[in-house]
């Protein structure tokens, strides 16, 4: 039947978008915190890399890839 959301599934549901170009800069660093999955985070990635290239926010995707593995 259907399938129940789970909060750690598109990591609570934001786009690439929305985690890397929010209405607040400071809202960045939080929505790549709350990346819980490779896809997600793969998908942001390559959001970021289409759109802005952004050493730091990419360096930041970078770390939480890292806390994902581990």
């Amino acid at each position: 039947m259907g399938h129940s959301p789970n909060p750690d599934d598109e990591s609570n549901g934001l786009s690439p978008e929305q985690r890397l170009e929010p209405p607040n800069i400071r809202l960045i660093e939080p929505g790549i915190t709350t990346i819980r999955d490779m896809e997600t985070l793969r998908a942001c990635v390559a959001y970021e890399n289409a759109n802005q290239q952004r050493m730091q926010v990419l360096r930041k995707l970078e770390e939480q890839a890292r806390a994902i593995r581990s």
